[in-house]
């Protein structure tokens, strides 16, 4: 992975995530398209190709595949404490969210509010549209790389299992060994190991070393290192570790989950509104804040013990070969999440493809800010539905 040359400062760093920690609607595959947009698109921070290794090496380790995308762009931007910033930024508004209602136990409802939910689902299905066109162009531009590309969206959807991208990461990576050898030019920026080694293995070591922590809180934990694919995919197993064990009331942990699919940020920051409403204590805050670190924690332990080991092999050839499949498979992971869930969640009538048509048109032609979009397709459900 290669260092970019922009180096905007950890403050800079917090209040882009901040921003998109307050903007990016939509779950994992729609937070990409905005970290896109902002970040390679508007800021450029980072190039088209470094964003595509980074989602890659995301979606090839357990945990909140966007939330990892950011930390590891931060670690890019700005070092130990660029991440630190950009995991703060992005996951701070969502969890201070999901806590103040865990604590206050407002019942959100009304016509009005999930007329204004459907809307920013909507947004999500043009957000996610925009990021695989976009990505298609630098990542999937030939016919070998775009036959990746399909194969991989026809394995998530054949699949349609947690553990489906990561099989299309895989498949992509030996698609492109076997069709673009030759094809890809060795690396023309010297390579920079984002992490010592010694910290990889430190990371890996407590990783470990936490992985038999007893009670709640280590399930979570546990859920946490192992899950692949993040968002609504870690859902269940939440619910398996509270509800199931009886320390939370199925009707409180569904009305959270409502709650964390209208908002904001990362789907994981459920974790803090689970910790503050449990039966046992620490609840209340503590709790909500040790439920959070519980479930971000493995993940990010796994990016900074990941990391130094995929940069000492990046050189390779056959590697990179490899790499520039899964750089395609990016682009048929994210069709495959724009259809399920992202389309078949959202799109239910004629009134609701039009309004998606026209946040893609606003978004893609127009090129209004992702913010803007959403706020319209959120206010056009409440008028028109």
């Amino acid at each position: 992975m290669e260092q970019t040359t922009v180096h905007p400062g950890t403050l800079r760093i917090f209040l882009a995530f901040l921003r998109l920690g307050c903007t990016s609607f939509g779950g994992p595959a729609a937070h990409l398209g905005y970290f896109r947009q902002d970040l390679v698109i508007r800021r450029r921070w980072i190039d088209e190709q470094l964003f595509a290794e980074i989602v890659a090496f995301s979606q090839m380790i357990p945990g909140p595949g966007s939330s990892q995308t950011g930390f590891t762009i931060g670690l890019v931007l700005g070092g130990w404490r660029g991440a630190l910033a950009a995991w703060l930024g992005f996951t701070a508004p969502s969890a201070i969210l999901m806590l103040t209602f865990a604590m206050s136990q407002a019942a959100l409802s009304g016509p009005p509010l999930l007329r204004a939910i459907h809307g920013l689902q909507l947004a999500a299905v043009a957000v996610v549209a925009q990021a695989v066109i976009g990505m298609r162009r630098t990542l999937a531009p030939d016919a070998v790389r775009g036959l990746i590309a399909a194969a991989a969206c026809a394995l998530v959807l054949v699949l349609n299992s947690a553990g489906s991208q990561f099989a299309a990461i895989l498949l992509s990576a030996l698609l492109g060994w076997f069709l673009l050898r030759g094809r890809v030019s060795s690396p023309s920026a010297p390579e920079h190991r984002l992490v010592p080694r010694r910290a990889g293995i430190a990371a890996l070591a407590v990783l470990c070393a936490l992985l038999p922590m007893p009670g709640v809180f280590g399930d979570i934990y546990r859920t946490g290192a192992l899950v692949f694919g993040g968002g609504h995919v870690v859902l269940p197993l939440l619910q398996s570790v509270t509800v199931a064990k009886g320390l939370l009331d199925e009707r409180i942990f569904l009305a959270g989950y409502a709650a964390a699919q209208a908002i904001p940020g990362p789907m994981f920051t459920f974790a803090a509104y689970l910790g503050a409403v449990l039966r046992q204590p620490p609840a209340g805050i503590a709790g909500g804040l040790l439920a959070l670190a519980a479930l971000f924690l493995p993940g990010h332990l796994l990016v900074i013990g990941a990391l130094p080991f995929r940069d000492a092999l990046r050189k390779r050839a056959f590697l990179r070969s490899a790499l520039a499949g899964v750089n395609a498979g990016v682009v048929g992971i994210l069709a495959a999440a724009l259809y399920r869930p992202v389309w078949t969640t959202a799109v239910h009538t004629t009134t609701d493809f039009l309004i998606a048509g026209t946040v893609f048109l606003a978004l893609f032609v127009a090129k209004l800010p992702p913010w803007l979009a959403v706020s319209g397709a959120a206010l056009l459900c409440v008028w028109l539905l």
